[in-house]
């Protein structure tokens, strides 16, 4: 995250909530208040975690830093920003699936019934578009597009849309669906993509129950592919690892999963970190026992030691 990232919106709360516009605003209007205002807002209102919010704080803390020895005058109010306090963060668990895993568990619903089928359409669609479980739930029809380059709008947090692209099979599995359902026509448009027996949309509630039961039945089979805990959120934390691990920028995964800030999806980064290092020590007890000839070398030792005299 940059400072540009943290000013911005900075300058979009001033603006919205504070009626302090962009060009009129100044060092004067800068205080320990503002900035505690500004925090809360983000994550009361932005629903930032608190690790995001102590990133944005750390912004601030540089920048007075840098003004109590630029500009003297506004040393009070630098000081008074430096004193906000980080908050407590705890460590999260991010919980995915390998693709081997995910590939088994959307192989559990039965598509010979149509709520088998609906069911598949779903965990796959939870998947291939990274989506969260609101996001999912408050689809219409509209938000679809199966035509070449097959696209899903998603309705994030605070509203904020963004389309992302499916694959073609995936886009093939909705086309069916949605024909299936009688949902093709412009009249269907503003109907709920996906819903009960009772064609009632489909809840956050309703779609974790869908997911715990497809999840037990796999775990119950191959209980070494599953973590002990598993949440529809494992769809998007899976497909945020698989696609870092087919070499896509973190910035574009950002993107695609509707993050505010770049250092939200660094986790993902640090967990691919911590599987290559796994892989590493695995493949370490293949490794010859036998001491590198350099090792073993006393003149080219006795030469390195002597490096730092």
């Amino acid at each position: 995250m940059s400072y540009r990232d943290t000013f911005s919106v900075f300058l979009e709360f001033c603006s919205e909530h504070k009626g302090i516009r962009p060009e009129k605003f100044s060092l004067d209007n800068l205080n320990r208040k503002l900035v505690e205002e500004y925090l809360e807002w983000l994550e009361k209102t932005r629903r930032c975690i608190a690790s995001t919010r102590n990133v944005r704080l750390a912004a601030f803390h540089s920048f007075c830093r840098y003004l109590q020895l630029e500009f003297p005058d506004y040393i009070h109010q630098a000081q008074q920003i430096l004193a906000i306090p980080m908050k407590r963060t705890k460590n999260i668990s991010v919980e995915y699936l390998t693709l081997d895993a995910m590939k088994f568990l959307l192989e559990k619903p039965d598509n010979r019934t149509r709520e088998g089928r609906r069911d598949m359409v779903l965990l796959s669609l939870l998947y291939e578009s990274g989506a969260r479980v609101q996001e999912i739930a408050d689809l219409k029809v509209g938000d679809i597009r199966t035509a070449s380059p097959s696209t899903v709008k998603l309705t994030g947090k605070s509203d904020k849309r963004r389309i992302v692209p499916i694959m073609k099979p995936m886009g093939e599995l909705l086309k069916q669906y949605l024909k299936e359902n009688n949902l093709t026509g412009p009249y269907a448009f503003d109907f709920p993509l996906f819903s009960s027996r009772s064609k009632d949309k489909l809840t956050r509630a309703g779609i974790a129950y869908i997911v715990k039961k497809y999840a037990g039945e796999a775990m119950k089979e191959s209980p070494e592919l599953f973590p002990d805990k598993f949440s529809p959120h494992c769809f998007r934390h899976s497909k945020a690892v698989h696609l870092l691990q087919s070499g896509v920028n973190l910035v574009y995964i950002r993107d695609f999963l509707g993050h505010v800030d770049i250092q939200t999806t660094e986790i993902y980064a640090r967990i691919d970190g911590e599987m290559k290092r796994k892989a590493l020590e695995k493949s370490h007890n293949v490794v010859s026992d036998k001491m590198p000839e350099w090792q073993s070398n006393a003149g080219l030792m006795n030469w390195l030691k002597n490096l730092g005299k």
